[in-house]
């Protein structure tokens, strides 16, 4: 995985204080990869929370603190709710994904 450990630390302590002790998360994409470059960091979370207004609050409050902890990198939070539509990505993240 190609974070620092304070960076894992770091995401995994902001998600799971806005989102929920209970939440499950994955980095995937190239961040996932040791042998790619650059790149976003990709994360997807299985939230504890289940109000869709919940989980829209902790997903901007958890990008803000991310990007005032790590500075201005690219993040991209995919966010499965289990309820509705499953797509294609949440496939692709379990498979691809380390666990934080």
């Amino acid at each position: 995985m190609r974070l620092t450990k304070y960076q894992q630390e770091t995401i995994k302590n902001v998600l799971l204080k806005h989102f929920g002790e209970g939440s499950d998360l994955l980095v995937f994409g190239s961040r996932a990869d040791d042998n790619a470059r650059g790149g976003d960091i990709d994360l997807y979370i299985e939230p504890d929370l289940h109000s869709a207004d919940d989980i829209v609050e902790a997903k901007l409050n958890a990008l803000v603190e991310l990007h005032l902890l790590l500075g201005d990198q690219k993040i991209d939070l995919v966010i499965n709710r289990k309820a509705g539509t499953v797509l294609p990505i949440y496939q692709i993240a379990k498979e691809s994904g380390i666990r934080l």
